[in-house]
């Protein structure tokens, strides 16, 4: 079976990513075609005016879209009061066969300038000459919806404008907040795997095997939930799956993303996540310059989560997996020690290791390190520095503290 489409749903994108489906993407867009440009706003009818009069001075036609036939015809009333020299015509859904093909006819034949209509455009309309999209309740309509309604303008050669308008007087719900962002801030051609990427984290990827198209993901998560649905689809073909190493970390010290720093959640939580994927200091280095270029300069407790980062990525490297540090301290030191292991220290190493860290001591028997951390010092900071001047990093292949 083969799916062709531009932005496909949750659930349909979700079995592509876990691997149920295999995928493959065209990225090279039609001859000539140019991106839409796209503006997000709260409802203005001079904007609109505007909008249609610009379209009608270059011998053009626009479609109106209104999601609602109770209402609608009062819409074309105003869109004529607003654009007296438009000529304008109405399409919707519970019009009968006939009717509805001789107005879209008649709009095809440019009889009309103006189309107000409901989403029966959404899909199959394929009208050069229309470069001009309004709709005039967008926060309604979802995110799939939104991308292919803008997709029946900027069909030719010419440059086509798109008009996502919600109500003034109305505070918008978070999703459908996301929704709006998304839509303008993706308006590159071929931007819709993208926009579906975002749809399958705003609404969920759905039952795969019953008959929902999205939901159910807010439960785990998405990113927990496609990994436990691609360990699944890897078991169930008999893959062996490797297991990503990890490294218990518990060293103390103010280590987060503050509110008032990235103060949008979704937004914390996704640099949480990209956090904890690195695997090397240059990413981990990207990830702080992206924060500063975000949000501003770093605050003490995100200064404490790179630090954590570069620890862990230098501990990952070097087969260690335990890194733990008690506030109290043991009996008879004068500074909190941290526990490293496993390691295993060379006789050159142990030299360099009282050289390095007066009062560390290493234990062969057990391969554990243990480190005292001076008063004032970022633990993180100070535990990195000493294992990569003790221990190389480990080659591909070489088990856990046989180093």
């Amino acid at each position: 079976m083969l799916t062709l489409t531009a932005s496909p749903i949750p659930r349909t994108l979700e079995m592509a990513l876990t691997g149920i489906r295999d995928l493959s993407m065209v990225n090279t867009p039609p001859a000539d075609r140019r991106p839409i440009l796209t503006y997000v706003g709260e409802h203005d009818p001079a904007a609109v005016s505007e909008a249609l009069r610009r379209e009608l001075l270059r011998e053009g036609q626009a479609f109106y879209v209104h999601n609602r036939v109770a209402d609608i015809d009062s819409v074309a009333r105003r869109v004529r009061s607003l654009v007296p020299e438009a000529r304008v015509a109405i399409a919707h859904g519970q019009m009968d066969e006939g009717s509805l093909e001789s107005v879209v006819f008649d709009f095809w034949e440019r009889r009309y300038d103006v189309l107000v209509c409901t989403t029966i455009i959404e899909s199959g309309i394929d009208m050069p000459s229309v470069n001009t999209l309004i709709v005039d309740r967008a926060d309604l309509l979802g995110l799939g919806q939104l991308h292919q309604i803008r997709g029946r303008v900027g069909r030719g050669g010419q440059r086509a404008y798109a008009y996502l308008f919600h109500p003034a007087d109305r505070v918008l719900s978070e999703q459908a907040y996301e929704r709006l962002r998304t839509i303008g801030e993706h308006t590159e051609l071929g931007s819709g795997f993208k926009i579906a990427m975002r749809d399958l984290e705003i609404r969920g990827a759905g039952n795969l095997l019953g008959a929902d198209q999205s939901g159910h993901i807010a439960a785990v998560g998405y990113d927990l939930y496609v990994q436990l649905v691609a360990e699944a689809v890897a078991e169930a073909r008999g893959e062996a799956r490797p297991t990503p190493p990890t490294v218990a970390l518990d060293v103390p010290g103010d280590a987060h993303l503050p509110k008032d720093y990235v103060t949008a959640e979704d937004a914390r939580l996704e640099a949480y996540r990209r956090l904890a994927s690195v695997s090397s200091d240059a990413d981990v280095e990207d990830i702080g310059a992206e924060w500063v270029d975000r949000y501003g300069p770093l605050p003490g407790p995100a200064v404490g989560l790179l630090a954590l980062a570069r620890l862990r990525t230098a501990a990952m490297a070097r087969g260690i997996r335990e890194i733990t540090m008690s506030s109290v301290r043991p009996v008879g030191a004068a500074n909190p020690v941290a526990r490293v292991a496993p390691v295993r220290l060379p006789a050159s190493a142990e030299v360099r290791l009282r050289r390095l860290a007066p009062g560390a001591s290493y234990r062969a028997d057990s391969s554990q390190l243990l480190i005292p951390i001076r008063p004032g010092a970022l633990p993180a900071d100070v535990l990195r520095e000493l294992l990569e001047e003790l221990i190389p990093q480990a080659d591909t292949g070489t088990d856990p503290g046989s180093l």
